[in-house]
């Protein structure tokens, strides 16, 4: 894993430190609670700074973790796209959001679909049992 070089990370309460000289984490196992989560051990000190986030928070925003990288590369893109949306024409971007809408839309439908399939049943209708977001059933006589 790697650091990213330079980056503040907030260790809570006010307490930042730079991600490269942070050397180690550690969890608090004894005492653990609100304001005392994780040991961070510092290039240059003898003695840890208590933290009041997870180890797993701290690698995040240190950019160690596998996950915060792609995080970190999808908030760029989406601050690009937000840039680059608002050099468009008025009618383009109308037609943009109306086709990301859409879009949306048919995402859910399958989404419910298949958590329908899998027998999550989550919007199941109470007087028949089915899907009714999704199959548009109103409790009619064929569906039970």
């Amino acid at each position: 894993m790697d650091v990213k070089r330079g980056r503040m990370v907030f260790l809570g309460y006010g307490k930042y430190w730079r991600s490269d000289r942070i050397l180690g984490l550690t969890p608090i196992e004894q005492g653990r609670g609100p304001g005392q989560r994780t040991n961070v051990f510092i290039e240059g000190q003898s003695e840890p700074i208590v933290a009041s986030r997870s180890e797993q928070a701290i690698l995040e925003d240190m950019g160690a973790s596998d996950d915060s990288f792609q995080q970190e590369a999808l908030r760029h893109a989406t601050r690009e796209l937000l840039e680059a949306f608002h050099e468009f024409s008025p009618v383009l971007r109308r037609e943009l959001v109306e086709r990301l809408e859409q879009l949306a839309g048919r995402m859910a439908q399958r989404f419910l679909l298949e958590a329908v399939v899998a027998g999550a049943h989550v919007f199941s209708s109470p007087r028949c049992g089915s899907a009714s977001a999704i199959t548009g059933c109103a409790g009619s006589s064929s569906c039970t």
